[in-house]
């Protein structure tokens, strides 16, 4: 979710610091920007190429993949840069809104004095890290691995200097001023108590894999930058590990080839809406739906259930059903709260459906397989959308239609002639991938040029002016995730090598009920984790640990990937701390407290839903290919 911007940032006066900064930030932005957009379209470019060269001229390009990663990394940290600037790293606001409005500028001003401290302090072993990566070849370009390990001293100087003159930015020096000293002085307590902390053993783990993580995660630091410090202050306070091996995980992390199709499903999602293939869909299905007690609900949830998974944002899916369905409903007498409560509910409905970033991101750090999961995804969602449903109907059920008259079947037949071509997007990625066909990274790319002809041949509305701005939003959202992730696998490492990992095996196998004993802890784990720390930060950090736990228990991994999915889903859709649900508020400019007495009711379905999905593993595993 975007950071809360701080009042006091903008508008300086001539001649400041502050302007002078602000000019500094302007031109920065531009340039990184210009830069990332152009990476994005390099790497579309050079993946496509990639894929015609294999499919059609059956002439593979031996070095395309290599070359992709490469510039992925490069991505990944100008996006992360562009994200820090734009403050769209993710991060927990919902206790700030619990506070005064002085302690609340001060934690603002941390969120950003926290990050420098940190880049600050891992930018010499990045930087060593590099140098060491130059000794390396690469084996189809056959050049030092230097050149992509550049990327992360690059993308770490450039992050520090966006929080730096985002500080300079701002009109309270000694705001700045006290956050700045009480950042100084805990980093200093900690360096000094660094004799203190070697002794205790796993109780370090407590300290800082959960207590500094969460003081900075209900603080309000970005979660990437939260998880980076416990680590940095673990590893270097508590062990002799060199801070290279940090880096190398946050490489490591960052680089699993899986990962690719991350930026480009996001760009083709944006492709999606501004083609207009996503308002065609939503009314095809409101022509067929639209004279049924309830049935633009239906459609809501359909909607969501088909254009879900995409765009690699849950907001941007909402975002592009919301206004359109909005409008109607409200005119046939729906409670904005209501609505909103449902937009919410279907954001955890859907998080299992294919070509979800979610399920992208599990398959690079678990090991399962991509087709295997976009395969298990799509039943357990219709699962929870039939529950959705129940409460759809009951809530409607005297609903007043008499207004409402009934599309004719002609304009149905033309609106089905209309969103042909979009609603087989979906599916055909879905089963490509299933089936083998194409990997995610392939598919992606074909549906971009797919969605690039229907717009410009078919649906005749393609804005070349929006073009920028779509790879920017790609870049800082694709940096956001990417950055996120080798965040939490160089967290997850680190409780590995503590001995964690063995200790967490050793009591799971402990609890009663075996594989549904398992199940029923991590249900309740991962609504609280998602709830705090979003569904992707999660994933990274506990999926490595608890995947191996659920197959010694005799938990299909499939099965239990979509468990923890929607169990996290919840948590990231509720109140009072799930983000998603304020994200749907701000799309739906509906006031979070006018949803509080519609969505329990949704949110009861999603869970018997949910118990449903984990009591039947058919749900999930029954229709895999293998």
């Amino acid at each position: 979710m975007r950071e809360a911007t701080l009042n006091d940032v903008t508008s300086a006066p001539a001649g400041s610091v502050a302007y002078f900064a602000e000019r500094f930030d302007r031109g920065l932005a531009a340039t990184i920007e210009a830069v990332a957009a152009l990476l994005v379209l390099v790497e579309i470019g050079v993946l496509l190429t990639g894929v015609v060269a294999r499919y059609v001229f059956h002439a593979p390009i031996v070095w395309s993949d290599e070359l992709a990663s490469i510039l992925f990394l490069w991505l990944s940290m100008l996006g992360a840069v562009v994200a820090l600037r734009r403050g769209e790293h993710m991060r927990m606001t919902g206790m700030l809104g619990l506070i005064g409005p002085r302690t609340r500028a001060l934690l603002e001003t941390l969120a950003i004095t926290v990050p420098v401290a940190f880049l600050g302090m891992i930018l010499h072993p990045a930087t060593d890290y590099a140098m060491e990566e130059q000794f390396i070849v690469t084996p189809a370009l056959e050049i030092s691995n230097a050149w992509r390990a550049a990327a992360l001293p690059t993308g770490i100087a450039l992050m520090l200097v966006a929080a730096l003159t985002r500080l300079m930015r701002l009109r309270s020096p000694k705001l700045v001023g006290a956050a700045v000293l009480l950042t100084a002085v805990v980093a200093v307590l900690f360096w000094l108590a660094g004799p203190v902390f070697k002794p205790l053993g796993q109780l370090n783990l407590i300290i800082f894999f959960v207590g500094v993580v969460a003081a900075n995660v209900f603080a309000g630091v970005p979660i990437a930058f939260s998880f980076a410090l416990a680590t940095f202050g673990y590893l270097g306070l508590t062990t002799t590990t060199p801070m290279l091996v940090m880096v190398g995980r946050l490489d490591e992390g960052m680089s699993h080839l899986i990962l690719l199709a991350v930026p480009l499903f996001i760009f083709l999602g944006l492709l999606i809406e501004m083609t207009g293939m996503a308002r065609a869909m939503i009314q095809f299905l409101a022509s067929l739906l639209g004279h049924v007690r309830g049935g633009l609900s239906y459609v809501l949830i359909g909607a969501m259930y088909l254009v879900s998974g995409i765009s690699g944002s849950k907001i941007a899916d909402m975002a592009a059903i919301a206004p359109v369905l909005f409008p109607e409903m409200k005119k046939r007498g729906a409670a904005p709260g209501d609505l909103v409560a449902l937009l919410s509910a279907t954001g955890a409905q859907t998080e299992t459906i294919p070509p979800s970033i979610v399920l992208i991101t599990i398959g690079s750090v678990t090991g399962v397989s991509i087709a295997a999961l976009f395969a298990g995804g799509l039943l357990p969602a219709v699962v929870l959308g039939a529950a959705l449903c129940a409460v759809v109907w009951w809530r409607y059920r005297h609903e007043d239609l008499s207004h409402v008259e009934r599309t004719p079947k002609k304009e149905i037949a033309r609106l089905a002639v209309v969103a042909l071509p979009a609603i087989l997007l979906p599916f055909v990625i879905r089963a490509a991938v299933v089936e083998g066909v194409a990997t995610a990274t392939e598919v992606s790319t074909i549906g971009i040029a797919y969605a690039t002809l229907m717009g410009l041949l078919v649906y005749r509305q393609f804005d070349w002016r929006r073009i920028k701005p779509m790879l920017i939003e790609t870049a800082s959202l694709t940096g956001a995730i990417i950055f996120i992730v080798g965040c939490a696998t160089a967290m997850a490492w680190g409780l590995t090598q503590s001995g964690f990992s063995r200790d967490l095996a050793r009591w799971m196998a402990g609890i009663p009920g075996g594989g549904y004993g398992f199940l029923a802890i991590s249900i309740v784990a991962f609504i609280i984790l998602g709830s705090v720390l979003e569904g992707i930060p999660a994933i990274v950090l506990f999926g490595p640990l608890l995947f191996p736990i659920a197959r010694a228990a005799g938990v299909h991994e499939v099965h239990y990937a979509m468990v923890v999915i929607f169990a996290m889903g919840i948590g990231l859709f509720s109140p009072p701390f799930g983000v998603g649900y304020y994200g749907a508020c701000a799309i739906s400019k509906v006031h979070p407290d006018e949803g509080l007495k519609h969505i329990w009711g949704y949110v009861a379905a999603l869970l018997i839903g949910l118990v449903v999905v984990a009591a039947v593993p058919w749900i999930s595993t029954g229709f895999l290919p293998f």
